[in-house]
């Protein structure tokens, strides 16, 4: 089964940033990598599930017109809206993934340490509704610690097989270190090819 909300609960009662995610050097350079990784220069409405305390949505704000950002707990979510405060186009909610997968489509989706707390089944949907909600011209970002856990149902590594087979995606860029493994994906034509890239579409390769 995927990992019970109690699990995020109880690690929430205990600190407001039980991952000390606004102090580590890992986590402020992986989330400045993340972000260096966006092969475009600007998006028009990004989504971020499972945003803990919005340390990456405030570097994600800075390249979007608009960043929809959620977590399950809302002591998390409460947090992170309260940092987002006075950006305008930045929305925080409560939403539990994938059963309460937002309306509309995006041109960025962004899963960050989150895909290893579902089982397949809610993996195998969540993929669905992040292939299916992605723009044509959209960026698909992962990123996932690749060392084994309790409460993780498979690595970053293991993930990354994963993903890279899903039909509709290709993948774009991918930055393997010994603790995570980050990448981007496109989507794919239906013939299977990849889009130009931005820089190609620039006139710039």
């Amino acid at each position: 089964m995927s990992t019970p909300s109690s699990y995020f609960e109880a690690m929430y009662r205990g600190a407001a940033d039980p991952w000390h995610l606004a102090e580590r050097w890992y986590e402020q350079r992986k989330y400045d990598l993340t972000v260096a990784a966006l092969p475009r220069r600007r998006y028009r409405r990004a989504f971020e599930p499972a945003c803990s305390v919005g340390e990456l949505t405030l570097r994600l704000a800075e390249r979007c017109d608009t960043v929809l950002a959620c977590d399950r707990v809302a002591s998390a979510a409460g947090t992170a809206a309260h940092r987002l405060r006075d950006l305008p186009h930045v929305d925080v909610r409560r939403l539990t993934v994938p059963a309460e997968w937002p309306d509309g489509t995006f041109d960025l989706i962004v899963l960050s340490e989150l895909l290893y707390y579902f089982d397949l089944a809610d993996l195998t949907d969540l993929l669905a509704r992040a292939t299916s909600s992605l723009d044509a011209d959209g960026t698909l970002v992962t990123v996932h610690w690749n060392h084994p856990v309790p409460e993780h149902l498979r690595t970053g590594g293991e993930l990354a097989e994963i993903l890279t087979s899903l039909p509709g995606l290709s993948l774009t860029c991918e930055h393997r270190e010994e603790d995570f493994t980050l990448q981007t994906f496109g989507r794919s034509r239906p013939d299977g090819s990849r889009p130009a890239s931005p820089a190609a579409a620039e006139g710039l390769t």
